[in-house]
């Protein structure tokens, strides 16, 4: 599976927990959810993720080539808040490119499917999705 160097590590690390430990440490993710930069405002910087239940806000920069993710999540939402964190952990100085090619259902490595709802999970992939259509927007931008 092609995915950037910090993110296969997150992968690994769920991949070697077993059951309720996943969620744990999706949990701890959750926990480490950083507050909104000061100079963040949701309203004018973030876009909705309408495909995800959660109501999840979402911005998207290109600076120097390398793509850095905003996320604004409900507290009450906690794995989905752990999710964001996987991504914004994950991917955050990553090239477009990098996160056009992870695959669409990565966190299945991660064994989340265990410890998750599908609804859940539905929500992640429509997490990715939009990530992946602004990494798409921001190389045609580049471009």
């Amino acid at each position: 599976m092609n995915l950037p160097p910090r993110l296969a590590e997150i992968v690994s690390d769920f991949a070697e927990c077993e059951g309720r430990e996943k969620l744990e440490l999706l949990l701890d993710y959750a926990r480490r959810f950083p507050p909104l930069p000061a100079d963040f405002n949701a309203d004018e910087q973030a876009e909705d993720v309408p495909e995800c239940m959660t109501p999840v806000r979402m911005s998207a920069k290109l600076v120097n080539g390398r793509l850095n993710f905003v996320f604004d999540v409900p507290a009450e939402s906690p794995t989905v808040r752990g999710y964001a964190m996987i991504i914004m952990e994950g991917l955050n100085n990553t090239t477009p490119e990098e996160v056009l090619s992870i695959p669409a259902e990565f966190y299945l490595q991660m064994g989340l499917q265990d410890v998750l709802t599908a609804q859940r999970l539905n929500g992640m992939a429509a997490i990715l999705a939009h990530v992946k259509r602004r990494a798409a927007e921001a190389l045609e931008k580049a471009d």
